[in-house]
């Protein structure tokens, strides 16, 4: 299979990144090492190309009615300039895709799928839309623009040198229509890393002289396993890893992104019957009490019987620590149950801690 290849990859041959497959795509994993990488993210500011992931435009009279039962938020009460994460169900509650909704105007808003989801969100909404008329249009802009998150302590201040208005003024969860460097973007206060930071869609082709500005300006370009090993310190979910279709906004933990005030969205009837009645297994965090990295898919033990298994497992360069995610049943899903992860044949102990691992001082 040819892989896609996006307008930053000449960006990244000449830095001499290490490219992988990865949804499709041909994907810097790493510039210098992961764990410099993700460090240089918590104390300074990095820089991610992340053009793989989907960027669908969803305009028309009845977009924001779509919406509202395509995903699990409320979009029609949402306000322009603001952004929401949301699910995207199946009819059983199973979650299609994780995303985030932008809202431009009235009647235009963007949604990001992840890269390995895009092509099942796009046969979803086709699925659906054409009982709307022509009252929504979905447009598909993955491959004309480029999407750059520019993260850490520092964003702030290397964005600013590259706009003319007061950045600021973008709060977290906002979005913004702007010229950057000299051409119209999307500049967006969102991100995978825990940190504050900005998601920017520009014109592809203009994607390069944005991408070395910010390097020339101070930025650590970073690659996925960085912002990998950032986002699960974050206690931030990997969809086809932390959730998937046999998975409910619920038992991962996040039924606070179900609007459930809504009279309906594709999945809604099992969803709220299952908050009636309750779950077998629920997603909980754990970190390592000795030496040991934790990896998909290892066994989790607790009294002699395994009680579930790693869905994301990292070494935690800012903790110092494995840690880890992982669906436990509910009776061993307190905070503070001694576990333990089955590495390579050796139980190594671990506790279940409250999630997020990691959280930026304000």
């Amino acid at each position: 299979m040819t892989l896609k290849r996006t307008s930053l990859y000449g960006n990244h041959v000449s830095l001499q990144a290490r490219l992988v497959p990865f949804a499709g795509w041909e994907m810097p994993i790493q510039y210098s090492s992961i764990l410099k990488e993700a460090k240089a993210v918590r104390s300074q500011a990095g820089i991610f190309d992340v053009s793989h992931m989907g960027r669908v435009r969803v305009i028309g009279p009845d977009a924001a009615r779509f919406l509202d039962t395509m995903v699990t938020a409320d979009i029609r009460g949402m306000p322009a300039g603001r952004a929401r994460y949301t699910f995207i169900c199946n009819e059983r509650g199973g979650i299609i895709d994780d995303t985030i909704v932008y809202r431009l105007a009235e009647e235009r808003f963007l949604v990001i799928p992840n890269a390995s989801n895009t092509s099942d969100v796009l046969a979803w909404f086709d699925r659906w839309v054409g009982s709307y008329g022509n009252g929504v249009t979905l447009e598909v802009i993955t491959d004309n623009t480029s999407l750059i998150a520019l993260q850490g302590p520092l964003a702030v201040a290397i964005l600013q040198g590259v706009c003319q208005f007061d950045v600021l003024m973008i709060k977290p969860f906002n979005c913004k229509e702007e010229t950057v460097y000299g051409v119209s973007s999307l500049i967006c206060r969102t991100g995978y890393t825990g940190e504050d930071g900005f998601e920017i869609i520009i014109p592809a082709e203009h994607a390069g002289m944005l991408w070395s500005k910010f390097v020339a300006d101070g930025a650590i370009p970073c690659g996925l396993g960085a912002r990998d090993v950032l986002r699960l310190e974050a206690g931030l979910l990997l969809h086809g890893s932390d959730m998937d279709i046999t998975k409910t906004p619920l038992e991962a933990g996040l039924n606070r992104f179900v609007n459930w005030n809504k009279d309906y969205f594709i999945g809604c009837e099992p969803l709220r019957e299952l908050k009636e009645t309750g779950f077998d297994t629920v997603l909980a965090g754990f970190h390592l009490l000795d030496k040991g990295i934790p990896r998909h898919e290892y066994p989790i033990w607790a009294k002699g019987e395994a009680i579930g298994e790693v869905t994301s497992g990292t070494y935690s360069p800012t903790l110092d620590m494995g840690i880890g995610l992982g669906y436990v049943s509910r009776e061993f899903a307190d905070v503070g149950t001694k576990i333990a992860i089955e590495i390579r044949g050796n139980m190594i102990d671990a506790q279940l801690v409250n999630i997020p691992f990691y959280r930026r001082e304000k």
